[in-house]
């Protein structure tokens, strides 16, 4: 990019946007047009709306909460730690309109370093990779574990194991491998869906919950507090609770990295991060409140298997839970899915600038679809090897991906810490934080830290084989591996993103 004045940076950051033309904003970073842009602005903001999904992370999660911090917890720390991703995902959104790449995170890390850019982009895009390799095994994990609850009810007899968990999950994600193999077009149309079945599966749950149970808990109880995490001090258990809102929030870089296939990427992009958080969190405190107040007996709802689902059976009645059930397995379907398309992107983007083993092969695309085949399904068998484990031991799987969420938060900081070290050096994109970009960056970053700990803290006690948190082993194995690799070979061949020459070099090189 060309070097401007400080003067004329700030003429920019006050002037109005100005929306650049896809192609040659991605020709000027130096490379050619292979993804079809056939992603607007809706389709952009439904990849990462569905991958956050509300639906999915709070009937996941709320049973944790509800011994770790109660009520409230759920509900007012959800506003909290909303407001504090609502600041990540700002921080972002500035950094992805001044980088619209299917690359993204470690894309912008490569750029925005003064030094050892490679080595910046190469920790960024492996954090990235595992961490969505490991959300794509986690919620088809989560989806195959409600289906079997949904089968329990309907069908007493049957009892579910590890064994079928595994395979359902499995299935799941081959499926949504099959999905992805076709046009963006299908993609596209399924993100869609996705967002109409979260709103309109809300709005039906919310409802039902406010009009059918006999009994509601007094306005009062949102301040109930519950600490059964088995530490002593009431603080850090409440703290733990936290997490609930963490886990839920993530992905939201999805739309970062479609930017290659959305029109007016430069714009579109950055909104489509800041939109699917601020609306998730609108959409999950309402869910929330709606949950936190249709609780009768508090002990055997947290005490039971599935905490929701109880929730549901004891105001809705067995035949109206099984419905409802359906709509957070669908969602959670949704969510892997769009999960799958973002972690797809990354490897292609990845793969092109050869930080991949087989590089030249996952980058490439098929000619017929337009998509990149070949990365979609390497995604899957990561995604697949990484529940393997889980056939054996429950534990074991919940240890390789519980580097999920801290992956993805850690990758989401670096770029977004490189562009506050950056300063005026920054040059931003048509959709920009103007003079809050710096103050909005810090508390960002500062959260992410934070919260990380908080991530790779123990989590139960007492202390055991299956209570331990294996996030810190988890996630020293991968930079371990990584660092390992690095010094062995890949600072050698891997300088951080590449360029395929000159704007009207690689503008010559587009799929037509």
């Amino acid at each position: 990019m060309s070097e401007r004045t400080p003067a004329s940076r700030a003429t920019a950051r006050d002037a109005a946007p100005v929306v650049l033309d896809d192609d040659a904003t991605l020709h000027a970073m130096g490379y050619p047009r292979k993804l079809t842009r056939r992603f607007k602005a809706f389709d952009n903001f439904a990849i990462s709306f569905t991958i956050i999904n509300i639906l999915s992370g709070i009937f996941s999660s709320f049973g944790f909460g509800m011994n770790a911090g109660g009520p409230r917890i759920l509900v007012f720390g959800w506003i909290g730690v909303s407001v504090m991703v609502l600041f990540i995902g700002a921080a972002m959104a500035e950094v992805a309109s001044a980088y619209p790449t299917s690359g993204a995170l470690y894309f912008s890390a490569g750029k925005l370093a003064k030094r050892h850019k490679g080595a910046w982009s190469w920790f960024t895009g492996w954090l990235n990779f595992v961490g969505q390799i490991g959300g794509t095994a986690a919620t088809g994990y989560a989806a195959a574990t409600f289906i079997q609850a949904f089968i329990a009810l309907q069908w007493t007899s049957y009892r579910p194991t590890t064994h079928q968990t595994v395979l359902i999950t499995g299935l799941i994600i081959v499926v949504q491998g099959l999905a992805n193999t076709y046009t963006v077009q299908l993609v596209a149309l399924l993100n869609r869906i996705s967002v109409w079945w979260l709103l309109i599966g809300l709005v039906v749950i919310v409802s039902t919950l406010i009009v059918m149970p006999d009994h509601h808990q007094s306005a009062s109880f949102v301040t109930h507090f519950e600490n059964n995490t088995g530490f002593a001090n009431g603080l850090y258990g409440g703290m733990l609770g936290l997490l609930v809102t963490s886990w839920t929030f993530t992905g939201f870089d999805g739309s970062f990295h479609m930017s290659e296939e959305t029109v007016h990427a430069t714009v579109n992009a950055p909104k489509g991060i800041t939109r699917s958080i601020g609306y998730s969190a609108i959409t999950g405190l309402i869910l929330m409140l709606a949950l936190v107040y249709s609780i009768r007996d508090y002990d055997e709802v947290a005490g039971s298997a599935a905490p929701p689902v109880q929730i549901l059976i004891d105001g809705l009645g067995l035949r109206t839970a099984k419905l409802m059930l359906l709509v957070v397995i669908g969602a959670m379907l949704f969510c892997g899915l769009a999960n799958l398309t973002s972690n797809t992107r990354q490897i292609f983007a990845f793969s092109r600038d050869g930080a991949m083993p087989g590089s030249r092969w996952w980058h490439s695309v098929s000619l017929r679809t337009r998509t990149p085949v070949k990365a979609v399904w390497l995604a899957v068998l990561c995604s697949l090897a990484l529940i393997v484990p889980g056939w054996w031991s429950h534990t074991a799987f919940t240890a390789i991906v519980s580097v999920n969420v801290v992956g993805l938060f850690l990758a989401y900081a670096v770029p977004i810490f490189l562009r506050l070290r950056l300063g005026d050096g920054f040059e931003p994109g048509p959709w920009n934080l103007g003079r809050w970009g710096r103050p909005i960056g810090w508390v960002a970053v500062i959260w992410i830290l934070l919260s990380s700990v908080l991530f790779m803290l123990p989590q139960a006690s007492p202390i055991t084989a299956d209570s331990f948190n294996y996030a810190p082993i988890a996630l020293g194995a991968v930079l371990l591996v990584a660092t390992v690799w690095w010094f062995a070979t890949a600072r050698r061949r891997f300088r951080g993103p590449i360029s395929y020459g000159r704007p009207d070099e690689v503008a010559a090189m587009d799929l037509i």
